[in-house]
């Protein structure tokens, strides 16, 4: 089966069929990077781009256990 023929496939599994292809690409994209092989030219601009802009903004960002806990109160509402 191609490329082609995989992508048209996918638009015709159910929703529960579909989180697991991406699963599974998910984990031999992990798998990819575990082995060396590196993000692709255009992947590598994005990351430095939002290394660049973080470097910038000086913020650390949001605690895990503050965020979750945003979360978690927000779909209590």
């Amino acid at each position: 089966m191609g490329k082609a023929e995989i992508i048209d496939a996918l638009a015709k599994l159910e929703a529960e069929e579909r989180r697991q292809v991406f699963q599974r690409l998910c984990e031999l994209q992990e798998q990819d990077l575990l082995q060396g092989v590196g993000p692709t030219p255009d992947e590598k601009r994005a990351l430095d781009h939002e290394l660049a802009e973080f470097e910038r903004d000086g913020n650390a960002g949001t605690p895990w256990r503050q965020a979750l806990r945003q979360i978690r109160s927000s779909n209590t509402r």
